[in-house]
């Protein structure tokens, strides 16, 4: 429909196990775009992807899972949308080509390979307490600060 605006996607990335402070801080990302009506991805499974869609649900937001598996029995119990693959790692460049833009909490190789082309890709990408570091990868301290230096740039 012309004219019609439609809604930024934000993929929110980061490690399917984490620490407290780790999922914490994805659950104020989640609350975060939520609140600002984002549609949020994430890899749908547990750790920093279940506190994002987590505080994606509990602010009245959606959040679509892009599942590793052939099916939903593994998917967080907080997701809109479940999408089974069964495509395993791959599924992260489905991710990072459904977002607009990425936001990583902490996380490893799985996240550093899915902010590194999402980078390639020309999507701006922010990072909360990662220990590494990429050309152009946007350094927050807060998840309010990844949120806005994220959106702002799109």
């Amino acid at each position: 429909m012309p004219g019609r605006a439609l809604p930024k996607y934000v993929a929110v990335i980061g490690g399917g196990e984490a620490d407290p402070e780790v999922t914490a801080l994805a659950y104020e990302v989640g609350r975060e775009l939520a609140r600002r009506g984002v549609v949020v991805l994430c890899g749908g499974l547990g750790g920093v992807m279940e506190a994002a869609a987590r505080g994606v649900q509990e602010n009245g937001g959606v959040c679509i899972g892009i599942l590793p598996d052939p099916d939903r029995g593994r998917a967080n119990p907080y997701l809109t949308y479940a999408i089974p693959t069964n495509l395993g790692h791959a599924r992260n460049m489905v991710i990072v080509h459904a977002a607009d833009a990425l936001i990583a909490v902490n996380g490893g190789y799985g996240t550093i390979s899915e902010a590194a082309i999402a980078l390639k890709l020309g999507k701006p990408v922010a990072a909360l307490r990662s220990d590494w570091n990429l050309p152009h990868l946007k350094a927050a301290n807060t998840p309010q600060e990844a949120v806005s230096l994220t959106l702002d740039a799109l």
